[in-house]
């Protein structure tokens, strides 16, 4: 008597199907948070909704000393931040006992082990989105509510925790730029920066466009005025932009990858005192920074970012993985719980920059 099964492929006889020993592996995104974030605080994560408390540094304020008289103690702050661990994705699948026995490969382990791989992703996605003030659909958060995703508010003023306005370049930050087009547009708010690479054997630099190397610059110096550690600098660029800047720069296109590829995201060492990582994972808007026309866009733009390892801290756990039969068939259920969270501690070392190719 023939055996049916729940593909209804087996007939209990024989398989005509002979299964490779090889699995095919899907293409990865570089996952790239753990890498530029600070994630030593976390201690142990137990709950969606777990807080970590993170001390910060006390200010101490520096007097001048006059002879003869006395001198003021001040009481140290001991405020802090809280980091919420207030993420929490899932996955669960299914393995029937059939396909276990007729494949000849680990079917349960690889699929565990992509179940990770796309958790990390996930949260790589939501936490460069995070860092960059933008929605992970691209929009920029421009009001001081904020946005239910984030749950914090841009700031126009340097308060702790919060994004800064002055962080966030566009058109407008750079003042050798000319006009839009013939009828002498100008740039506002918002407009991104029409990006194009200084070719090799240009003498002079365009007046409409700006090179992928004056926008690290230009972060490079956001940061230093505002005190930012030069050591643990990154950047985060997309292909694009990554595109144009191998077309200016010779470093980059002669680069030494050693074989890491998008593995883990790092393409450079140092340019500009920058880790230079490229991910897919970066928020952009509309048809993204590869959408070419008029000069500055405000509906199709890529996002780029600039920081400091210490400016973000984060912290996740996988907190439960677990397999049990099904009850309503012949297979095991495996599934598994990921928490994380993330919190801005430095705001000023982070910077972010709107582009299109021009």
């Amino acid at each position: 008597m023939a055996i049916a099964s729940a593909s209804g492929g087996f007939d209990g006889n024989f398989s005509p199907i002979i299964y490779s020993k090889q699995a095919q592996i899907a293409l990865r995104k570089a996952a790239i948070t753990n890498a530029i974030t600070n994630n030593s605080y976390f201690g142990d994560i137990a709950n969606q909704g777990d807080t970590v408390r993170i001390q910060k540094e006390p200010d101490v304020t520096v007097n001048a000393l006059q002879r003869h008289t006395g001198i003021s103690v001040e009481k140290l702050d001991d405020s802090d931040f809280s980091l919420t661990i207030d993420k929490a994705n899932y996955f669960a699948f299914k393995m029937d006992d059939i396909e276990e026995q007729f494949s000849n490969v680990d079917f349960t382990s690889l699929a565990a082990d992509r179940a990770a791989y796309k958790m990390a992703d996930a949260m790589d996605a939501d936490c460069l989105s995070y860092m960059t003030g933008h929605t992970t659909a691209g929009a920029y958060i421009a009001t001081a509510s904020g946005d239910a995703q984030h749950g914090i508010a841009l700031n126009h003023a340097s308060v702790e925790g919060e994004y800064l306005i002055a962080n966030h370049l566009d058109a407008t930050d750079f003042g050798s730029l000319g006009t839009q087009d013939s009828a002498s547009t100008a740039y506002a708010a918002g407009d991104s920066i029409p990006l194009a690479p200084r070719l090799p054997g240009a003498t002079a630099l365009s007046t409409a466009t700006v090179s992928p190397l004056t926008v690290l610059a230009r972060m490079a110096r956001q940061m230093d005025t505002a005190n930012v550690d030069s050591r643990g600098r990154y950047v985060v660029l997309d292909p694009v932009f990554i595109e144009m800047l191998k077309d200016e720069d010779s470093r980059v296109m002669n680069a030494d990858f050693g074989g890491t590829g998008l593995l883990n995201g790092l393409v450079l060492n140092n340019l500009h005192g920058f880790r230079v990582y490229v991910s897919n994972n970066l928020p952009a808007k509309g048809t993204g920074a590869g959408t070419s026309g008029a000069l500055a866009q405000d509906v199709n733009f890529g996002v780029v970012l600039a920081g400091q390892d210490d400016a973000v801290a984060s912290a996740e756990q996988i907190n439960k993985v677990e397999n049990y039969r099904d009850p309503d068939s012949f297979a095991d259920i495996v599934r598994g719980m990921h928490l994380y969270g993330r919190k801005i501690l430095r705001p000023e070392g982070l910077v972010t920059a709107h582009y299109n190719a021009a």
